[in-house]
């Protein structure tokens, strides 16, 4: 059995900006937990995973992080430096989670979540919000991270590559949270991605557009039954969309 990928954050310079931006775009719950500068999305989508808003440190740029759950976090951890990783946030005990930090070979950022049931929140509420339901992983040398995701987490990955392109469709094996794919970077640089499923990309695009965000990719078919968008927040935070079908 693989590491379930469960959670995911989102971030920029004013966390209040970007709670309004998503609340508004996507109808999702934000709520700020007290003390901790952190704010915890609940879609509201009935299924695939929750999230929250971090702020980032001043000069950092924004990024999106992923959290994938295990019952020992430190072996993990461990586990990810031994195979060329660095922990940029050791393991962390707070009243609501356990989690940890580390960037891969080429700079994305992945965390660990203890799973700890006295920890673990509702989960998604029931609505009919997008749900976040596909994560991706990007970077210069896919197969190389297709190496270094299965030996860390025990992911299966399936090569789907197309012309110009190499992508491995992830299967964590865990049974629990979302599906996901890591693949070659357009610019060469690492990215990570989490998409929320929608029922019209070109109404989202134009939504996020109106509140401050920009489209970087306009709906784009990427296989028979896959249609996708790429947005930027008002803060520079990349976001993906994916059509329903």
């Amino acid at each position: 059995m693989g590491n379930a990928l469960v959670h995911f954050d989102l971030t920029g310079p004013e966390a209040e900006m970007t709670t309004k931006f998503y609340g508004e775009l996507f109808g999702w719950h934000i709520q700020p937990i007290p003390g901790q500068n952190y704010n915890l999305i609940d879609t509201h989508a009935g299924k695939g995973i929750n999230g929250g808003i971090m702020q980032t440190l001043e000069g950092q740029q924004p990024f999106v992080a992923i959290y994938a759950e295990s019952n020992d976090i430190q072996a993990l951890l461990d586990k990810a430096e031994s195979l060329g990783a660095k922990t940029v946030v050791p393991v962390t005990k707070m009243e609501m989670v356990t989690f940890a930090m580390f960037t891969d070979q080429d700079g994305n950022v992945i965390g660990l979540v203890q799973n700890d049931p006295a920890q673990q929140g509702p989960g998604v509420s029931p609505g009919q919000n997008p749900r976040v339901g596909w994560f991706e992983i990007l970077g210069p040398d896919p197969k190389r991270a297709w190496d270094f995701y299965s030996q860390l987490f025990g992911w299966t990955i399936k090569d789907i590559s197309g012309e110009g392109f190499v992508y491995g469709q992830v299967d964590t094996g865990s049974g629990k949270g979302i599906p996901g794919g890591i693949g070659s970077s357009p610019d060469g640089k690492g990215h990570v991605n989490v998409y929320a499923y929608v029922d019209d990309l070109q109404k989202y695009l134009d939504r996020a557009d109106s509140l401050g965000g920009k489209t970087t990719l306009p709906p784009t078919q990427m296989g028979p039954e896959t249609t996708i968008a790429l947005l930027e927040d008002p803060q520079g935070t990349g976001f993906g969309l994916v059509l329903e079908r």
